[in-house]
């Protein structure tokens, strides 16, 4: 991926993955969103769904067309390999900020499934 790319950063994870740099079990992917499997699964159906332009967490989404059209993109997909994975019932969950839990800063969602949730979730 080009240096001077203004979405893609060469020190985050999650933009190497999807820059297919550092390999991943992809489930999905299109020009906007990859889908991939959590290498440390907290459900049976544990996926990390992110947008392949770079935003650090939810926290830096505006109110632009672009965002908003991202966000459409995410949340298809979101549903689409909830469908796949034939899932009744899922949780979808993002962290913002280290004292939220966010350890990868590069906006994702987890989608987490197979097995009744609890509630608080923490």
């Amino acid at each position: 991926m080009a240096d001077h790319d203004p979405t893609y950063d060469a020190e985050c994870l999650f933009c190497r993955i999807a820059a297919e740099e550092i390999p991943a079990e992809v489930v999905f992917a299109d020009a906007e969103v990859v889908v991939f499997q959590d290498i440390n699964p907290k459900a049976p159906t544990h996926l990390l769904v992110i947008p392949r332009r770079h935003l650090a967490s939810a926290d830096d989404l505006t109110d632009s067309d672009a965002d908003r059209d991202l966000l459409a993109a995410l949340f298809t997909a979101l549903r689409r390999v909830a469908r796949d994975g034939g899932l009744e019932g899922y949780r979808i969950v993002t962290n913002v900020g280290a004292d939220a839990g966010q350890s990868v800063f590069h906006l994702h969602f987890h989608l987490l499934g197979g097995r009744p949730m609890d509630w608080p979730p923490g």
